[in-house]
Parts: structure tokens; C-alpha cells; sequence
């Protein structure tokens, strides 16, 4: 392709990000800076669905554009339409809460746009559920990379450097290979768990989860009353202690033991590893 079919992107960007090879475009140059891309790169756009459950879906967007133009647009329509906020007031100021740090999904989408793999012609998809939220890409770890590659400290190998590189040129990202632990730390201060990273579907999904450390949510799972008094006696307090089970329920050592036992089946709490009295009990993704 030449420079014609771009009439829209800036020559002056596209040299000084090295998007050219010879008199050619690169692809990249055409993701960034085309007004629409997908007249060359089939797939190269973003969807958006809320979902009931699986398989019932309620609604869906669509994001065209160049990548600057998508990034910008799925942010504020997520947090628009899709993120629910609750509304507060400090004083005469209105102020929004939103159910996941907007920061922490920024960052999950700028991976999924420098790392998906525009050959597969598949779109960027997020599903919304009333419970969590799921950003998949299509791509592949780089070679010998595991899921626990990315989970500990690593360098940045973003799949497309031409498009992370202009990115970070822009002030979108970092080069440090730091999204991950800035996204784990930010639902941290939210208090909200970890957020999950796995690959299905030829592809690369992240998951984020709403507080489910909440009476409701904790019914749901089928905890009785005991349990829901001990997870909310931990999201305050950090820990708790066989004897402060005993304590906050008026219950026996044995029904304390067999509740937490069960709790730790559940997933919901980890044990200290300890033994006799100074056990105790931590909520499982959720920074201490």
C-alpha cells in the first residue's frame, strides 16, 4: 500500500515511528493511523456484549476506527454503559464509584490491542456478566512464556512492537512489562480480587471479578450464616483465628473447624499453614 490510501495519518508519525519499509506501509501504520482499517485488516475492531449468562446475550457495540480512536471510545462506552457507578456526594460534589478501576481495565485493553494477533481476523471482545468482566484477544505467549512468566516480574514483549511502541511514544503505555502487577494492585485498592489470566479459544482472556465479599453474592454461594459472618469478619479484620470464629458465631471449636474447612474447599479462604492455635485463615485473592 502507499501513502494515498492513508490520506488521514500524519507522514511526520508514521517516519518517526519507522512504520515504513522502503515506499511501503507497514501494517501497523494502517492499525494506527487509517481512518478505517478494516478496508485492509479484516477483524481489526472491537466488540463489546452484556451477557445474562453464556448464552444469552442482551446487548453489543461495535468499535471501529484506528487503534487511538478504538482505545478511547471502549473505555468511555464501557464506563458509560456497561460499568455500572454508584454515585455519592462529598460535600455539593458528585462523585463516581465505579465497579472496577478504570485504570486497571484501561491496561487490560491496551495488552489486547498491542498483543492481538491481527492475521486471525477475529475481533477484540469484551463480555460484560453481572458478576465479572472478560477482555480476550487473539495471540500467543511469546515462545517458551508461561502464564507464571507473566504473573512474576518480566520484560516487555509485547507481539506487536511497532503498535507498542507507538503506544508508548503516545503516553498509552509503559515498556516495562509492568501491566499486570499495575492491574493487580489496582483491584487491590478497590478490594477486589486478583484478576485471572488464561488462554482458550486460540487466544489470551483476562478476567476481572466484582467484590463477591458481600452478604448476597456470599449467599449465593451457598455459605450459611456462620460463613458469611466469618468472610466479612476477614475483609475487615485480615485474618481470623479458629477462636475468633467460636466467638463472632457462639459456636463450638468442631462446628468452627468443619465451617472453615469448608470454606477453604470453596476457595474462598486460604490457611495459614500453621498449626494448633496460632492457625489462622486469609481470603483467597485478596492482598493481605
Amino acid at each position: 500500500m502507499d501513502e494515498e490510501s492513508l490520506a488521514d495519518s500524519n507522514e511526520h508519525l508514521i517516519e518517526n515511528l519507522q512504520l515504513k519499509e522502503g515506499e511501503f506501509l507497514k501494517r501497523a501504520s494502517i492499525l494506527l493511523f487509517h481512518k478505517n482499517p478494516e478496508k485492509y485488516i479484516t477483524g481489526s475492531y472491537i466488540k463489546i456484549g452484556f451477557f445474562e449468562s453464556d448464552s444469552d446475550l442482551r446487548y453489543q457495540d461495535e468499535i471501529h476506527g484506528n487503534l487511538f480512536e478504538q482505545i478511547e471510545k471502549t473505555t468511555a462506552l464501557l464506563f458509560t454503559k456497561y460499568i455500572k457507578a454508584l454515585i455519592s456526594y462529598e460535600g455539593l460534589n458528585r462523585v463516581e464509584t465505579y465497579e472496577y478501576p478504570k485504570e486497571a481495565i484501561r491496561e487490560a485493553l491496551l495488552n489486547a490491542v498491542a498483543h492481538k494477533d491481527y492475521s486471525g481476523d477475529v475481533p477484540i471482545q469484551i463480555s460484560v456478566y453481572k458478576d465479572k468482566l472478560m477482555i480476550w484477544n487473539e495471540g500467543q505467549l511469546p515462545e517458551n512464556w508461561t502464564i507464571e512468566t507473566l504473573l512474576d516480574k518480566h520484560s516487555s514483549k509485547p507481539f506487536n512492537p511497532d503498535i507498542a511502541n507507538a503506544l508508548f511514544r503516545s503516553g498509552y503505555i509503559e515498556s516495562w512489562g509492568r501491566g499486570i502487577s499495575k492491574m493487580t494492585e489496582q483491584c487491590f485498592k478497590f478490594g477486589l480480587p486478583a484478576p485471572l489470566f488464561f488462554f482458550r479459544s486460540s487466544g489470551f482472556w483476562v478476567e476481572f471479578r466484582k467484590d463477591i465479599y458481600n452478604h448476597d453474592q456470599l449467599k449465593d454461594l451457598g455459605l450459611n450464616e456462620r460463613q458469611i459472618k466469618a468472610v466479612l469478619f476477614v475483609k475487615e479484620n485480615v485474618k481470623i483465628f479458629n477462636s475468633d470464629y467460636q466467638k463472632i458465631n457462639d459456636c463450638s471449636r468442631n462446628t468452627a473447624s468443619n465451617d472453615l474447612a469448608e470454606l477453604v474447599v470453596k476457595g474462598l479462604f486460604l490457611p495459614s499453614g500453621q498449626k494448633g492455635a496460632g492457625a489462622f485463615y486469609t481470603l483467597k485473592g485478596i492482598a493481605q
